[in-house]
């Protein structure tokens, strides 16, 4: 289905793209098209609570059951690990229909009109930046995220973008400044971004491993940053989404396109993007109270059933969730006031931020369940709404994992408009 060739241990090829000399990279450059002057303080070791059993790279099959459910990995990351075999559901996909494509006319919002943005109609210069990290030979490994990113590359390459469009780090390959190390990472973000203009039409395809780590900003409604975890994680350290938006995002002028798609656990916000959409087409706002419920019923099972480490747990979460309801608003606002973007940047990630994504086998192919499902769906019909493209990533993974993807974006948009890349 997704084509490309066949290197070594089942990937593609060399990695393509300009070589290192036309990326602008290099120690001089570090800060290039930011004008950032906020240093990111983090550890040089993943944060406490971090996972490091030897049980990381489970065999086929659903994780152990403590690995299961919602924040039961919270300083950790992971991606599970599940195989299934050919498609066997093969109803038609939702999509194809007249949808209109978005209005290339300045927008405005806000309650005197004070925040605009603008839709990029993606005729500008192409980039894209694709990382995939195995972690190879490290306690840590996964199978599919390097397949993932050649997978993603020939999907590009039939959607218009050129060889020399696209930057790949992955770390099986033999040029130095394309293994996914920190600071590679970070200059391919420079790289990105450099030179955008409107109606430009960029993409940020990661699958690796994410996290999650204690916010110190106040812009989390659930008192977590999320963070990538390069290849070098545990001796330069992660990526925290606060830099990640200073980098990819801020950086973007109006009407440029930013679509980024992560695969990796914990990556809902990833982007600190403000507007997160539900399968209805309508903005979530912090639901404290489905939250409560759930913790109640925790309890309750807990009692039922004699699990006095469940009750203990349900006990513990419900007492956060109340504490938490004024610190989550406050941080949703925050987030709105400080992070709406006048540039055209959406983010399509594996799973909330309270999930864990798959490292996959489907059809025979080790894959990220999210990558797939978008390849797939896009491949399938490619005329899709952005409420179509949400919808049917989520039925190709439902019924065999648990994640669900997630839609947000750097400004409020109209659902039912075009899908374009």
């Amino acid at each position: 289905m997704y084509g490309g060739g066949n290197h070594g241990n089942g990937y593609g090829g060399p990695p393509q793209g300009p070589p290192p000399g036309d990326w602008g990279y290099g120690s001089s450059n570090q800060n290039q098209g930011y004008g950032l002057q906020q240093q990111y303080s983090r550890p040089s070791h993943p944060p406490s609570g971090y996972n490091n059993d030897s049980n990381y790279s489970r065999p086929n099959g659903p994780p152990p059951g403590q690995w299961g459910g919602q924040n039961n990995n919270i300083n950790g990351y992971g991606r599970e690990e599940y195989s299934r075999p050919p498609h066997q559901n093969q109803q038609q996909m939702q999509g194809g229909g007249n949808f209109q494509r978005p209005s290339t006319q300045q927008q405005s919002f806000g309650g005197n009109g004070q925040q605009t943005y603008q839709y990029s109609n993606c005729t500008g210069s192409k980039k894209a930046l694709l990382i995939g990290i195995n972690y190879i030979g490290t306690k840590n490994q996964l199978r599919g995220c390097i397949n993932d990113a050649e997978n993603m590359k020939q999907f590009l390459l039939k959607w218009g973008f050129k060889e020399e469009d696209i930057v790949m780090l992955r770390d099986d390959a033999s040029n130095k400044r394309q293994i996914p190390t920190r600071q590679n990472i970070i200059d391919a973000f420079g790289w990105l971004v450099k030179g955008a203009k409107a109606n430009d039409n960029l993409v940020l395809h990661y699958s690796g491993h994410g996290g999650q780590t204690e916010d110190l900003s106040g812009d989390e409604d659930d008192g977590y940053d999320e963070c990538l975890y390069p290849l070098d994680f545990e001796t330069s350290g992660f990526i925290v989404d606060d830099e990640i938006h200073d980098r990819v995002v801020r950086p973007l002028p109006q009407g440029c396109r930013l679509t980024a798609l992560i695969d990796a656990c914990h990556s809902a916000t990833m982007l600190d993007l403000p507007y997160i959409y539900s399968t209805k087409g309508v903005v979530k706002e912090p639901n404290l109270y489905s939250e409560a419920g759930q913790d109640a019923m925790t309890i309750v099972q807990g009692y039922l059933t004699g699990n006095q480490k469940s009750m203990f747990s349900g006990v513990k979460s419900l007492v956060k969730t109340i504490a938490n309801k004024d610190k989550a608003s406050k941080a949703r606002e925050f987030t709105k006031q400080n992070k709406t973007s006048p540039a055209d940047v959406i983010s399509i990630s594996g799973c909330k931020d309270d999930q864990t994504s798959a490292d996959a086998n489907e059809a025979g192919k080790n894959t990220g369940a999210m990558s797939y499902a978008f390849v797939r769906v896009m491949s399938t019909n490619p005329q899709q709404s952005y409420l179509t493209l949400l919808q049917n990533m989520r039925d190709v993974l439902s019924g065999k994992y648990t994640q669900k993807p997630q839609l947000s974006s750097s400004h409020p948009i109209d659902t039912n408009l075009q899908f374009i890349i």
